[in-house]
């Protein structure tokens, strides 16, 4: 009796992990869905240390003193604008992976994405403004 295989079985990787994030020699398509992936990672990371950080606000009136001069530190207003860039990226990048789900724009993808990042550029650069001079 023959052996079937199936295509899947034939393309899968020696380590899944490392093939999620591996874009060597592809398409734009698989860099954004790869940073995408990256965005989403940190961005849960993030939720726990935010938690984290905001178990400070317990401790009373010294532990609000201490938050805010984290809260303003430049390594902090630096992660910050990481933050927003992560929320941009992830966010309107997600975007274009619904539309083009859809079929909304499928065949025009890659204009989609250049103007999203456009927008998501304007709007990190408004942001950082904002966290560096309030």
């Amino acid at each position: 009796m023959q052996e079937i295989r199936t295509t899947h079985d034939a393309v899968r990787p020696k380590n899944p992990l490392r093939a999620w994030f591996d874009v060597r020699k592809r398409n734009l398509g698989s860099w954004a869905f790869a940073l995408n992936r990256l965005t989403g990672l940190a961005l849960t990371v993030y939720l726990f240390l935010h938690l984290a950080i905001l178990s400070k606000l317990l401790q009373g009136e010294s532990g609000w003193n201490e938050f805010l001069a984290l809260a303003r530190s430049p390594l902090f207003l630096l992660l910050d604008i990481i933050l927003i860039f992560g929320i941009l990226f992830h966010g309107l990048n997600g975007i274009r992976v619904a539309l083009v789900g859809m079929g909304v724009g499928a065949r025009q993808h890659r204009r989609l994405f250049w103007v999203l990042m456009v927008i998501g550029t304007l709007l990190l650069l408004v942001s950082a403004w904002k966290v560096f001079t309030i």
